[in-house]
């Protein structure tokens, strides 16, 4: 080859060179290097790879979002109460009258107060509140003896702005017109009526005593006589007492008594801001009236 051509050779390998090596320049987009070379197991030099944001370990076992602050504020508030400590009396005056001759457990009974509650100085429930309940049991006095009894369960109260309340009450003293007592267990009870059993033996005797007088004079033997008519009159009251039962325990309308609450109760404050002491009904107390049997006609 002879130096000229050799030197033809050169710049055309130049532009050949030239020539195979731009497609590779043109895969590199702008601004970007060369690709980055595999790396071999055991390399130093090899690039790592990108890493990526850790995971926020607080935000991963933190709880869950607390309530807001009004959420919070809507929850923990209650209404304030007012307590009503247990032992507190009532007094009442009963609307339907009731008695052992006819009532029967789960019969309802109606109150009325008569005499306004205070506590800390307020009206928390005024004079003409409601009352109500029910007869849990109801026995008649036997013949012989035993007196008649008669439990009532007081469970609810309305006050005069329809608020109601669950009440767990018992009856404590009575004022019924009559011999009726209220024991330690509220349980209204009747009277004996021992002194009326002792008159209608006496009334008997000496009626039986008069007719045997006069019976006596007929036949001529008047001391004979008043002895048979005694004894007649005696038996006579007796069987009269024994065959009778005993008085009925009753609480006509108008009667009071007082309600001693078992347990606490508690009054919504906003529900019991009453500014008058209240009013209750105008009921006329019961007559007084003397308990007795019903004696049965003398025999002669």
């Amino acid at each position: 080859m002879t130096l000229h051509a050799r030197n033809l050779l050169g710049p055309v390998a130049i532009l050949v060179a030239m020539g195979l090596s731009s497609p590779v320049l043109a895969q590199e987009g702008p601004g970007e290097g060369p690709m980055p070379k595999a790396a071999t197991p055991g390399s130093q030099s090899a690039a790592p790879a990108p890493s990526q944001p850790a995971p926020n370990a607080a935000a991963a076992t933190s709880p869950t979002p607390a309530a807001t602050p009004a959420a919070s504020a809507t929850t923990a508030t209650k209404p304030a109460q007012i307590e009503v400590p247990g032992g507190t009396h009532i007094p009442l005056v009963l609307h339907n009258g009731i008695s052992t001759r006819s009532a029967r457990p789960g019969d309802p009974v109606y109150f009325e107060t008569l005499f306004p509650v205070m506590v800390n100085d307020k009206v928390v429930i005024p004079a003409g509140s409601y009352i109500s309940g029910e007869i849990t049991e109801s026995k008649r006095a036997g013949r012989v003896k035993g007196r008649a009894e008669m439990m009532v369960r007081l469970t609810t109260m309305i006050l005069p702005n329809a608020y109601i309340v669950n009440l767990n009450a018992t009856p404590s003293g009575a004022s019924s017109g009559g011999g009726e007592t209220v024991n330690s267990e509220g349980k209204i009870v009747g009277d004996s009526n021992k002194g009326s059993d002792v008159g209608t033996v006496i009334r008997t005797t000496e009626a039986g005593t008069g007719i045997g007088a006069g019976v006596g004079a007929a036949s001529g033997n008047v001391g004979r006589g008043v002895g048979i008519g005694a004894g007649v009159g005696a038996l006579a009251g007796l069987g009269a007492v024994l065959l009778t039962r005993g008085p009925d325990a009753e609480l006509p309308r108008g009667s009071t008594l007082e309600a001693v609450i078992d347990r606490a109760i508690y009054l919504d404050a906003d529900k019991v801001q009453f500014t008058s002491p209240g009013q209750a009904s105008t009921l006329a107390g019961p007559p007084n009236r003397e308990q007795s049997r019903s004696p049965l006609p003398i025999p002669f």
